[in-house]
């Protein structure tokens, strides 16, 4: 029987360094949490690709006495707890001790520090969870940690790091929250030399907003007050026009500390309930300030959980006051002009750009072989050489224009949403935009699949705020959203440009293809594969380029898309599995009336 005995001090590093840090970023939020507690004004993180080779954090905070270095990476070693009861009155961030021991337990570290008080600083190496001798350092005030090779001593822990656009990506999230917890902190953050975010102290929360999520977001949303006994809850609500597709924009804060909490988030979903389509979330940023004896912060590892002693009336406050506030303001959607229908020089138009028109008759929506309608402010790509030339109405590739009439059937739209067609086997309804999407979407697989998939220059490239996250997400697929003709560059900063996209959507926003198939990416836990990718976005994108509920559609247009539906494969679902069409049986028809 194998009997116990006491671990190596490098393989217990090991082990706690795999609870706490678990990729670069891990290391940026303990050292951000580490500069914050140390009372820091402005912090400086400059970060080499992704954060594997290189992590430099630099603050102007208290610093560390020389005699407290070698303490500084043993596990268990604070200066924020004294006894057990402190954990009950927690008001750091960093509390457990462990975060610079597990760094330098899995990387080359260097720490110097200085305090304002001390003529001179001194610095400290750990390689490994190896210390050297405290050596002088002629430093200024304040802390400078430098992280090199994280990971280099457990080779299948690096070997699991992702590209250094996602880690980067990772890395943006973290300061995104330490700055919007700390409104009074100067934040910067580079990259492989160049400037990615600099957040001066001057920049408000709104700002701060509008830095890291856009104007987009910035410009809708509300603020909130409420306060119910010993909590205050401030922040920012949005309109529920700027509702996503995942939760990640919803960002709650307990104490400047960020939090995930289960029933908090859910009191702020029922908050919207009615105003967001099922599957789309809420847009927030709320804070919590409560005395620390009503939590308990340790929780978790990551000290990202907490548990409230009172959680109901938590769920009630978040649901309260965001309800109340949604309650007093003017919902009705409002009408934004797209940059896409500017003209491509500053003029006067004629016309205001926003006018309405009558829904354009179904064949300017069919991609093939009708020539897809070039809004104003693009041009379209010019075609290719003759012996790569796409398909025309006559090529054998193409799907053959159908014929103009019915055969005799009759046909009827109600509610400008359902076709109603008379078949030898009864009446059958139709989902026009069902239908339609099922049509484009399998004439869409055959472009894709034949290399033929037309796209659309954009004469001015369209700009498009995202979170670091999303923004490093949708570049990995850079390569897969090319073969569907949606070409993006990155901007900096988390901005994404958009530079050409699928000629079959015609003038639909490029920022809301490119948002859309956002949202489908970053609400993956994991990258899918190509197929699936591929698959799932020529569905999303047949679902923006199909008529929609509310499209009047002529007579030639219903008996143009009731033939190409002879021509489709799978026409009783459409590529999400809502089904097209139902069939009313003469039969079942007579026996409604009693006719037998």
């Amino acid at each position: 029987m194998p009997r116990i005995h006491q671990l190596p001090h490098n393989v217990v590093t090991k082990i706690a360094a795999g609870e706490v840090i678990e990729r670069p970023s891990s290391v940026v939020k303990e050292l951000l949490e580490n500069s914050v507690d140390a009372g820091a004004t402005r912090i400086d993180v400059e970060v080499e690709q992704g954060g594997a080779e290189l992590i430099r954090v630099v603050d102007n905070g208290c610093g560390i006495h020389a005699d407290d270095l070698p303490l500084a990476f043993a596990s268990h070693a604070t200066s924020k707890l004294t006894n057990a009861d402190d954990l009950f009155n927690v008001q750091t961030l960093g509390f457990r001790g462990e975060a610079l021991a597990s760094i330098g337990g899995v990387a080359q570290v260097t720490l110097q520090s200085r305090p304002a008080d001390e003529s001179c600083g001194a610095e400290i190496t750990c390689h490994g969870g190896d210390l050297s001798p405290v050596r002088p350092w002629n430093g200024t005030p304040g802390t400078r940690i430098e992280v090199r090779h994280l990971f280099y001593n457990t080779p299948v822990r690096r070997k699991f790091l992702r590209t250094p656009a996602t880690e980067m990506g990772h890395i943006g999230e973290a300061v995104t929250r330490i700055a919007l917890g700390n409104p009074n902190l100067h934040l910067t953050l580079r990259h492989n030399g160049k400037p990615v975010y600099d957040v001066p102290t001057s920049a408000g929360l709104r700002d701060r907003i509008g830095l890291f999520f856009g104007a987009e977001v910035s410009e809708q949303i509300y603020p909130v007050e409420a306060e119910q006994g010993p909590v205050t809850l401030r922040g920012f609500i949005a309109d529920p026009a700027c509702e996503r597709g995942t939760a990640k924009l919803q960002y709650l804060f307990l104490n400047g500390r960020w939090i995930r909490d289960r029933s908090l988030a859910h009191a702020l979903q029922e908050a919207y309930r009615g105003l967001l389509m099922t599957g789309r979330y809420a847009v927030a940023f709320l804070f919590m300030e409560m005395s620390p004896e009503l939590v308990d912060v340790n929780v978790h590892p990551t000290k990202t959980e907490v548990r409230f002693r009172d959680a109901q009336a938590m769920h009630h406050l978040i649901f309260a006051a965001v309800r109340n506030k949604l309650q007093r303001e003017d919902l009705t959607g409002r009408l934004r002009v797209s940059s896409t229908l500017a003209p491509p020089q500053a003029q006067e138009p004629s016309e205001p750009p926003w006018s309405f028109e009558p829904p354009p008759p179904l064949a300017s929506y069919l991609p093939f072989p009708t020539a897809p309608r070039v809004a104003p402010g693009h041009v379209q790509a010019a075609p290719p050489e003759a012996a790569s030339s796409a398909p025309t109405a006559d090529s054998a590739a193409d799907f053959p224009r159908p014929p103009m009439h019915l055969n005799g059937a009759k046909a009827i739209q109600l509610y400008d949403a359902y076709l109603v067609l008379e078949t030898p086997e009864g009446m059958l309804v139709i989902d026009q935009h069902a239908l339609h999407e099922r049509i484009l979407f399998e004439q869409l697989k055959a472009r894709v699949g034949s290399a033929t998939l037309e796209k659309q220059q954009l004469l001015i490239p369209e700009s498009v705020e995202l979170t670091a996250d999303q923004a490093a997400r949708t570049l990995e697929q850079r390569t897969a959203l090319a073969e569907l003709g949606l070409d993006v560059e990155d901007f900096g900063g988390g901005a994404l440009l958009v530079t050409s996209y699928p000629a079959i959507l015609g003038n639909r926003s490029p920022q809301e293809i490119l948002r859309a198939v956002v949202d489908y990416l970053t609400s993956k836990e994991r990258p899918p594969s190509r197929e699936a990718l591929l698959n799932d976005l020529l569905s999303l994108m047949a679902c923006h380029a199909a008529v929609k509920a509310g499209d009047h559609l002529t007579p030639e247009a219903i008996a143009e898309l009731i033939a190409l539906r002879a021509l489709a494969q799978d026409t009783h679902h459409c590529p999400h599995g809502r089904p097209t069409s139902l069939l009313f049986s003469r039969h079942d028809l007579d026996r409604q009336f009693r006719r037998i």
